[in-house]
Parts: C-alpha cells; sequence; structure tokens
C-alpha cells in the first residue's frame, strides 16, 4: 500500500513539473515573439476595437474585475484569505503551497513585464503599471484556479476556475489594459507557475488529500448511521 502511494505521489509530481515547466516556457517563448514585433494574426488590435465598440453595456463589470483581480485585494488579502481557511479545514501544506504559488507568480510577471517593456493600449480605461506583457489579473486568475483545482479535485472547481480566468482575461481588454495576446500569455505563465510550486508540494498535499477524504467519509458513515438509528 505505501509503495504504490508513493508512486503515485511521484507521478502526479513529475506531472506536475513537466506540465508547468512547459508551460512557462511556451508562455516565455510567446512573450518573446510579441517582443520581437511578431503581429499574432492581428488579433490583438481587431479584439481591442471589438471590446471597445460591441461591450461597452458590461464596463462596470470590467471595472469591478479589475478591482478583485489586482492591487492589495488579489495579491495580499485573497491568498491570504484562502491559507486561512485552508489552515482551518487542517490543510495547512496547502495554505503554505497557495502563498508561495501566487507569490512566485506575481514576482514573474512582474520580472517579465520588466524585460518585454511592452506598451499597453493608448486607450486604456484604468491606471496601472508599466509593461502589458504578461497580464497580471489574468496570471493571478489562472493560478488561484490550478492551485484550487489542485487542492479540491472537483469538476465544479475546475469550471468554476475557468469561468474566472476567462471572465478576468476578458475583462482585462474590456478596459483596454491589455491587449488581448497579454491575457493569454498571463494565463499560461500563471498556469506553470502553479504547477512547478504544487509538484514541490506533492506528497504532503495529497497526503492532506487522503486524510481529508478520510474525514469526509468518516462524517458521512456517522451522520448515516444516525439517521438510521
Amino acid at each position: 500500500m505505501t509503495t504504490r502511494t508513493t508512486d503515485l505521489e511521484i507521478t502526479h509530481g513529475l506531472r506536475w513539473l513537466v506540465g508547468g515547466l512547459a508551460l512557462l516556457v511556451v508562455g516565455f517563448l510567446f512573450g518573446i515573439l510579441i517582443a520581437l514585433g511578431t503581429d499574432i494574426l492581428d488579433i490583438d488590435g481587431w479584439w481591442n476595437t471589438l471590446v471597445g465598440t460591441f461591450y461597452q453595456g458590461i464596463r462596470p463589470f470590467s471595472l469591478l474585475m479589475n478591482f478583485l483581480g489586482g492591487g492589495w485585494f488579489a495579491t495580499y488579502a485573497v491568498p491570504l484569505a484562502v491559507a486561512v481557511a485552508l489552515v482551518l479545514a487542517r490543510r495547512p501544506w496547502s495554505a503554505l503551497m497557495f502563498l508561495v504559488a501566487t507569490a512566485l507568480s506575481a514576482g514573474l510577471v512582474q520580472v517579465l513585464k520588466s524585460a518585454f517593456g511592452r506598451a499597453r493600449p493608448e486607450d486604456m480605461l484604468v491606471i496601472s503599471d508599466h509593461g502589458s506583457f504578461p497580464s497580471g489579473h489574468t496570471a493571478n486568475a489562472a493560478t488561484m484556479a490550478v492551485l484550487l483545482v489542485i487542492i479540491f479535485p472537483r469538476v465544479w472547481v475546475f469550471v468554476a476556475g475557468l469561468v474566472w480566468t476567462l471572465l478576468m482575461g476578458f475583462s482585462r481588454t474590456q478596459v483596454h489594459a491589455h491587449w488581448f495576446s497579454d491575457t493569454v500569455g498571463g494565463a499560461i505563465l500563471g498556469a506553470g507557475a502553479a504547477l512547478v510550486v504544487a509538484a514541490a508540494f506533492t506528497i504532503p498535499i495529497l497526503q492532506e488529500r487522503e486524510r481529508a477524504a478520510a474525514r469526509t467519509s468518516m462524517f458521512l458513515q456517522r451522520e448515516r448511521g444516525a439517521s438510521l438509528g
């Protein structure tokens, strides 16, 4: 039993590490192509015009996402709140992984913003720092989404995380804070950062998941027994 569990942990860790590194490489190469002036099928200019013309009615939503996905709220408040909740749920390793991954993702974004120095759209509607690639809001959303799927491997968690990341990416272009390709790069890099950090925490994370599943099973058995009694 112990051997099987160890093999499973190693397999998960290798998958997360390889997948994460692959995504980071793809995201970095994507940024190089953009920095070299490669026009990604002219989609950036086309999309920037489209969202500015046809989606003005939902701009308040995009401005709300601008607050929720960045600044002190997304950088400090949300990760700390999630970490505290995980500790209270007896998942301390998951809490530590969440904090490390979100910090790494944010740091990586800032390094790449400075390295690539891409100009933002001229019609930007919000105040933001210099450097358009990659989108920090989208990277942060993708990082958190991947981490939560790893901690809570449920279909609904995956769907919710995917929808949140897509909405965040859309909102960044809708307020003209980023080009479309910035959000794609942000999502790729954010997911990659999450997987690489998860690989380093593989063993304690999977063990916590098993213990949590065992506690849930025992609770359900007690409830079932109480109802039958």
